[in-house]
């Protein structure tokens, strides 16, 4: 599947999603032009998961953590991963693969779980 142009279900409607498909940001008030590619999701499955609501959002509404302002408010302190910054970093990741990383990310790390510079 390209990611230019493709079609999902959000909210029990079929809508044309990717890259090449422009729009304006969900954000009330906001009419910043922006794209529904993976970039602007909230989220990490178009459609909407667990994750995020699936809107997209400009670049001043989506976070970091590819979540909108209110899907980021209502992260718990569990699932909260901030990037370590560190300029190895490889991965950015969530999920089982990365539970021993408090970084979410796959830095190497000492035994008591401080960064390891390479």
């Amino acid at each position: 599947m390209g990611y230019a142009l493709y079609e999902i279900t959000r909210n029990g409607e079929t809508i044309q999603a990717g890259y090449s498909v422009e729009t304006v940001c969900e954000k009330s008030g906001c009419n910043a032009k922006t794209d529904r590619g993976l970039g602007n999701l909230c989220g990490q499955t178009p459609g909407g998961d667990e994750h995020g609501c699936g809107g997209y959002f400009c670049g001043q509404h989506i976070l970091g953590d590819n979540r909108c302002e209110s899907c980021a408010a209502a992260v718990t302190d569990d699932e909260r991963r901030e990037p370590c910054g560190e300029g190895h970093c490889r991965c950015y990741g969530v999920g089982a693969e990365h539970a021993e990383c408090a970084c979410g990310c796959d830095c190497p790390r000492d035994e008591d779980g401080q960064l390891v510079d390479d």
